[in-house]
């Protein structure tokens, strides 16, 4: 495949001992991807920069125990896991074939820290434990922290990544960080001077 991306040299810094875990998760990306829904033809040419270091640049926001809201294809959530082998991770995915998949790469890569719920958000309410509660392209910010900030412990985190309209998406959600009691809201710009793509994060203090 000429069209896939070149392992960019900055992967294995971001990686460290994890390298090779995420080389195995990236190939199967690119082999599987496509056929089973999970990313679209175009992505191939992009998929370390666009998908694999713009999730893993956010593992040092990670600790003690994390959800990922619409796993889906394991972005940002196996990717983590790889980045932070001492953070337990949660991938929450309502979609029976992603679970199939998320199931399978937990399986190969050898994922000790992993767990895979199929759920959506709202059902996985099981109880306000998570330290962290994260996800990557699920849906707007007003939308997304419903499904999000129930799942956060009182003072846990909520670290979404975003796109270049974050800080839009913030002002349009006013009335969900009211009510869901989110602090110190903001946007931090990831990356920077690392990768050629940064990645935008919207960060925010759960109490409840």
């Amino acid at each position: 495949m000429s069209d896939v991306e070149i392992e960019p040299a900055v992967a294995a810094d971001l990686f460290g001992e994890g390298i090779e875990v995420a080389r195995a998760f990236t190939a199967a990306l690119v082999e599987q991807g496509e056929e089973r829904g999970l990313i679209g033809p175009l992505e191939l040419p992009r998929i370390w920069t666009r998908h694999i270091l713009n999730s893993a640049i956010a593992a040092p926001l990670m600790h003690g125990s994390v959800a990922d809201i619409g796993s889906g294809a394991g972005l940002p959530g196996i990717v983590l896991a790889i980045a932070r082998p001492d953070v337990r991770f949660t991938l929450i995915e309502p979609m029976e074939r992603r679970v199939a998949w998320l199931d399978e790469q937990v399986a190969s890569l050898a994922l000790t820290n992993v767990e895979v719920v199929r759920a959506r958000a709202e059902e996985a309410r099981r109880q306000r434990e998570f330290d962290v509660v994260t996800a990557r392209a699920v849906s707007a910010l007003r939308a997304l922290i419903p499904l999000t900030a129930p799942l956060a412990r009182d003072g846990g985190e909520l670290v979404l990544l975003k796109g270049a309209n974050a800080t839009n998406e913030i002002e349009a959600a006013q009335k969900p960080v009211k009510k869901y009691l989110l602090s110190d809201v903001r946007v931090e710009v990831l990356g920077e001077g690392v990768l050629s793509e940064t990645t935008r994060v919207v960060r925010a203090v759960v109490r409840g």
